[in-house]
Parts: structure tokens; C-alpha cells; sequence
């Protein structure tokens, strides 16, 4: 690493010192301003909300967003109190439901896909399966290098590889899991190729048929996890999905891997990413952005 970049880590390893409760009342702060200022980040959360929330009055819907804008900010600030600060990240994990199962699964040795959406602090699942077990995730290329080289440095102690997304990252994920390896996928990106159009919360949204044809593919064994943000702390959660998630048409896989993620979301509604665009359409897809446009949102 450059010496700025070696900087750059250097103050973000100190401010991580800071107690957890400064970066979440920090981030909530930040939610407050993306509210009043009427942002982007409210536009979306509102268009969302709208298509997933539709049996709330007005006043309710307003109020949800309210909310879940404020933990967009906590999702955000916090996770400089967790980067760099493992010990601590670790300590605070109060609960971990369904434990047994990821115990199983990795007993097993056939390998195993956790399906990760970005819901609660999920950058914490990192640490928490990194202290038990070595596994891989897939990540997006920063355009800067020296970017690259900080956001690996500030997640050492998570994930011990990390894959590209693209052709030959995929098929060294089939080889890994088929050694018995472990993989986390986030399942929500609304992917660019290899997707079909499945419900989530009742509305039509582009998924990734990558997951279910991995576990297809590999007979790797398939987890739900998130991390449940507690007012003092955090929880990890696994849940096993439905049995149609192998089912060999991707529509009805992908069906049932939204329907898993969707039950996950309904534990802790206000902590998912709703200030992403993700009934965003694609060229072909058949979807439309008309709920995006009406909130003021082109890009």
C-alpha cells in the first residue's frame, strides 16, 4: 500500500477504538440529514416502500421510512466501528440462533453457500464466520487499486478469499465448494446476466439464478444468515431455506431464495438495504423503473 492509503488505514484503525454506540449515533445523525434534505436515499426508500408496503396508509408509510432511512445512516457509519476491530465485533455478538445448523453443515464437509442479503450489519458475519471456519466471497473489482488494497485491509479477519465476479470467479467457486469449501453470496444485487424475474415481497424483481445453480450443481448444503442489529450488540441468525431452492427451474429456485430472504427481511424490517433500487429493470427484462421515475429517481 501507498503511504496514503497506509494513512487512510491508519485513522480509520483509530477512530474503530471509538465505543460502537459513537458510530451508531453518528450514523443515525446521517440518517437524519438523508430525511430532512429529502436525498436520494429517501426517494428510493420511499418508492420501495410503496411497492412492498402497499396495504399502509399514508402516515404509516412515512413513518417505516423514516425508520428505515435512519438505519441506512447506522448501516453506513457503523461499519467503521466494526473494520479493523475484530476483538470487539466478535464480543458483541450477544446470540447466535440456529448455530446448530452452520455446526452441521460444516461437519459435513460437503460445502456449504450462505445466502447473505444485505439486511442488518452484515459485514459482522464476516468476522463471525472468519473465526471458525476459512470460507470465500465474491467481490466487485474498486476501479482504484489502492482502494482495493484499503478494503482488503480493513476486512482482514473475514473472509480468507476472495473472488471476482466474473466467469473465472465463478468456476473457482464451483471448485471450492465441491471440495467442501464455504461461500457467502448476497443474493439481492440485481445481477446483469444470468437472472430471472421472480417475486419478492409480491413484486416481479430480476434474481440471481447463481446461487441455486451452485448448490444445484456442487450438493453443497445452502444457510440463510444475516446479523440482527441489537441496541447493544448484534445477533447472527441461520435459517434453513425451502427445499424448492434446488429445484431444477430456475424460476421456481429463484422464487423460493426470495421467499427465504423475504422471511430473514420480516425479522428485522427496518435493517434491510431499502435505499437500494432493487426492482430496478434491466434491458429485456421486462420491468419497468415507472416507481423509481415517479419518486424522482433516474439513475
Amino acid at each position: 500500500m501507498r503511504w496514503y492509503t497506509r494513512l487512510a488505514y491508519g485513522l480509520m484503525w483509530l477512530a474503530a477504538r471509538l465505543p460502537l454506540r459513537v458510530f451508531r449515533a453518528l450514523g443515525a445523525v446521517l440518517g437524519w440529514l438523508f430525511w430532512v434534505t429529502h436525498g436520494r436515499k429517501r426517494r428510493v426508500v420511499k418508492a420501495n416502500l410503496g411497492l412492498v408496503r402497499p396495504e399502509l396508509d399514508e402516515a404509516a408509510r412515512r413513518r417505516l421510512a423514516r425508520e428505515c432511512v435512519r438505519e441506512t445512516g447506522v448501516s453506513l457509519v457503523e461499519v467503521f466501528g466494526i473494520w479493523t476491530n475484530p476483538g470487539r465485533t466478535l464480543a458483541s455478538v450477544q446470540e447466535a440462533r440456529g448455530q446448530a445448523l452452520f455446526d452441521a453443515a460444516i461437519a459435513a464437509k460437503r460445502g456449504l453457500i450462505l445466502c447473505a442479503p444485505h439486511l442488518g450489519s452484515w459485514e459482522v458475519a464476516n468476522y463471525w464466520i472468519g473465526a471458525r471456519t476459512p470460507f470465500a466471497t465474491f467481490y466487485t473489482q474498486p476501479r482504484y487499486p489502492q482502494a482495493e488494497a484499503l478494503l482488503r485491509r480493513l476486512r482482514q479477519g473475514g473472509a480468507s478469499i476472495q473472488f471476482p465476479i466474473d466467469d473465472s470467479g465463478v468456476r473457482r467457486v464451483f471448485r471450492h465448494l465441491r471440495h467442501g469449501g464455504v461461500v457467502s453470496i448476497m443474493p439481492d444485487h440485481v445481477p446483469r446476466a444470468g437472472a430471472v424475474v421472480a417475486p419478492f415481497f409480491g413484486v416481479p424483481a430480476l434474481t440471481m439464478t447463481l446461487l441455486p445453480r451452485l448448490a444445484q450443481s456442487t450438493g453443497a448444503a445452502v444457510l440463510m444468515l444475516f446479523v440482527e442489529r441489537l441496541p447493544s450488540g448484534f445477533r447472527v441468525r441461520f435459517r434453513e431455506p425451502p427445499a424448492a431452492l434446488l429445484d431444477p427451474d430456475p424460476r421456481i429456485a429463484c422464487t423460493a431464495m426470495n421467499a427465504a430472504i423475504e422471511g430473514c427481511v420480516r425479522e428485522a424490517f427496518t435493517q434491510y438495504q431499502w435505499n437500494y433500487k432493487r426492482f430496478k429493470a434491466r434491458a429485456g427484462s421486462g420491468l419497468t423503473d415507472d416507481a423509481y421515475i415517479a419518486a424522482g429517481v433516474r439513475t
